[in-house]
């Protein structure tokens, strides 16, 4: 049995809690623990995922109002602690409202909510996160209206200069351009890092590209972590 847990934080309006949950207890073999918004204290944090969803109803701004909740404080503090946290789509944009993460998210730029496949260009095959991937192009599903990524240009440097940027949008052959970015996210951006490397933000779902009839790239995405626990 294993003997590791992981840590999901959940919110009202979180809705990928569970297919996070199904993904990393087949993958990476080890138990998984619901942690609600309003708890203070995380007591297994070998590793911790934000999921997907809206939480508290995106009203204000996606991800500005979980912020405030108790759990978020716990995650800031364990993230300063090294702690790997990982957060996707509505749980990247919760990242960079508490400015763990660099950026912003903002309506994507057809003001559209898109749900689609996507193609991402491994962009730093170093990262804890990405390193064992063995790919230099995955397909992960999209789902999200306010996943155009932005930075100012200082911002957009250090992510550059640091090697911070993971995932760039782009097509099934990698190449990277306006037509293959499907939200008008600043430089193809889809997936970045901190500058200690040890968060990452996403908006790609992966937990939904584990379907053996289907997408399977998220297989090789949570397998890719074993080595982190």
């Amino acid at each position: 049995m294993p003997k590791r847990i992981i840590s999901i934080i959940v919110f009202p309006g979180s809705n990928c809690d569970r297919d996070l949950a199904i993904a990393i207890q087949n993958h990476l073999n080890v138990k998984t623990q619901y942690v609600w918004h309003d708890n203070s204290k995380i007591d297994n944090y070998e590793m911790i995922f934000i999921p997907g969803g809206f939480s508290f109803g995106d009203y204000l701004r996606a991800g500005v109002l979980a912020t405030k909740s108790p759990a978020l404080g716990e995650v800031i503090r364990l993230a300063k602690k090294g702690v790997p946290i990982i957060g996707i789509c509505n749980g990247f944009q919760i990242l960079t409202e508490c400015n763990l993460l660099d950026g912003t998210l903002m309506n994507n730029k057809n003001q559209l909510f898109i749900c689609d496949k996507s193609y991402l260009k491994i962009e730093n095959n170093k990262s804890i996160f990405s390193k064992n991937l063995k790919k230099s192009v995955v397909q992960f599903p999209i789902a999200h209206a306010q996943g155009n990524f932005f930075a100012s240009n200082d911002s957009l440097k250090e992510l550059e200069d640091n090697n911070q940027i993971i995932f760039r949008y782009c097509s099934k052959q990698g190449v990277i351009n306006e037509k293959n970015n499907p939200n008008g996210s600043l430089n193809n951006i889809a997936g970045i890092t901190n500058k200690q490397k040890n968060i990452l933000g996403m908006m790609p779902h992966p937990e939904r590209a584990i379907n053996k009839f289907d997408d399977q790239d998220g297989v090789l995405f949570f397998n890719g972590l074993k080595e982190l626990l």
